[in-house]
C-alpha cells in the first residue's frame, strides 16, 4: 500500500514516558516501513507543558517528587518502574542524575524555533538531545546557557534560538486542545493512542489509519 500518514505527537520533556514513546514509535514506523514500504510518513511534535506553574529556576527534583507521590519509598517504586519500562526499550536513563525539576516552556520553545527552520533531521538531533540532556545527563532544561549549548552542539548558532528563550516561566502556548493526556499518538487525525504503548499497538493504529484513508479515496 502506498499513501501518506502523519503522525502528531504530544509530549512533554520531563515525562520519562514521552521518551520512552518515542522509542516504541521509531520501532513501529522501522516496522511501517517493512510492511508497507511506500507509505511516506510525516511527524510533527507538539510541546505540551506539563507544569507550568513551576518557576523558571525549577524545583528541586527529589523534593518534588515527595510532594508529588507522598514518600521515598513510593518515589523508588515509581522510578524503579521507569527505569524497568526504560530498559525494555534498550534506553539507559539515569534519574539519580537529575537535581532539578525544571520548567520546560523555554525548551519547547527552543524546539519549535528549530522546527520552523524547515530541516527534519535538525529537529530529530535536538529532540533527542534535549531529552538525553535531562535524562541522561541530568542537565536543568530550564536554564538558559544550557539550551544554548544544546542548540550549538547540534549545529544552531545562538542568534537563531535567543530571543525565544524568555526566562520568565512565561507559559508555552502549544497545539490548542491537544491532548489529554502525554505521550499521545495522533494517526491521520482518525487515532489517537495515549500512552507509551507498545510497538506493535502503534503499528496496528497506523495501518488502521491508512486503511481508512485508503477507503475514503476510493470512488463511490
Amino acid at each position: 500500500m502506498s499513501g501518506r500518514l502523519r503522525i502528531d505527537v504530544f509530549f512533554d520533556f520531563i515525562c520519562p514516558w514521552c521518551l520512552i514513546g518515542k522509542r516504541q514509535l521509531e520501532r513501529a514506523q522501522a516496522l511501517l516501513r517493512v510492511r508497507q514500504p511506500g507509505v511516506e510518513i510525516t511527524t510533527v511534535w507538539h510541546g505540551v507543558q506539563l507544569l507550568p506553574q513551576l518557576p523558571a529556576q525549577g524545583e528541586p527534583f527529589a523534593e518534588f517528587y515527595r510532594k508529588r507521590l507522598g514518600s521515598p519509598e513510593v518515589v523508588a517504586m515509581r522510578q524503579a518502574q521507569v527505569q524497568q519500562a526504560a530498559m525494555d526499550v534498550g534506553l539507559a536513563i539515569d534519574l539519580s542524575r537529575i537535581t532539578t525539576m525544571p520548567n520546560t516552556a523555554d525548551a519547547h520553545r527552543l524546539l519549535e524555533r528549530v522546527s520552523v527552520l524547515g530541516n527534519v533531521e535538525l529537529r530529530d538531533d535536538v529532540l533527542e538531545r534535549l531529552f538525553a540532556a535531562y535524562f541522561q545527563n541530568g542537565e536543568d532544561l530550564g536554564c538558559r546557557e544550557t539550551l544554548i549549548a544544546i542548540a550549538r552542539s547540534c549545529g544552531v548558532e545562538a542568534d537563531t534560538v535567543s530571543d525565544c528563550l524568555l526566562g520568565d516561566a512565561s507559559p508555552f502556548d502549544g497545539f490548542p486542545g491537544a491532548t489529554n493526556g502525554v505521550p499521545s499518538f495522533r494517526f491521520d487525525n482518525r487515532l489517537t493512542v495515549v500512552g507509551a504503548e507498545p510497538a506493535e499497538a502503534l503499528l496496528d493504529a497506523m495501518c488502521e489509519a491508512l486503511l481508512k484513508s485508503a477507503h475514503e479515496r476510493q470512488p463511490v
